[in-house]
């Protein structure tokens, strides 16, 4: 389960501002989640609850957006919306996609005290 070691991760960003810019405790953490990502969310989201416990963390709540896949189409030139990889292009069925988003895991914001 690679969700764990996500949010490990996210608590080393969390701690390395929380030095920086002197909070101590964080109350709502907003992530960026795309579709092709490869996270499962509901195991990201027990993950959290684990690797929060006893952090300044501990008691925030997290919310997840979750991005929509959009791929630019190398034979139309087209920017289009897929749900998964290797899906063909709607307009031409050209299978040479190139994906632009839909792919990421980003810390959009933090609410901190």
């Amino acid at each position: 389960m690679h969700e764990m070691s996500l949010c490990e991760g996210i608590l080393q960003i969390i701690e390395t501002e929380a030095q920086q810019q002197q909070f101590t405790e964080v109350k709502q953490i907003i992530l960026d989640i795309g579709v092709l990502s490869g996270v499962e969310i509901s195991a990201l989201k027990f993950a959290f609850d684990v690797v929060m416990r006893g952090s300044i963390a501990e008691k925030a709540s997290l919310k997840i957006n979750e991005i929509t896949a959009q791929a630019w189409c190398m034979q139309c030139a087209k920017t289009i919306t897929i749900k998964q990889r290797y899906d063909a292009c709607p307009d031409c069925d050209s299978y040479q996609l190139q994906v632009s988003s839909g792919d990421e895991m980003k810390i959009k914001e933090l609410e901190v005290n």
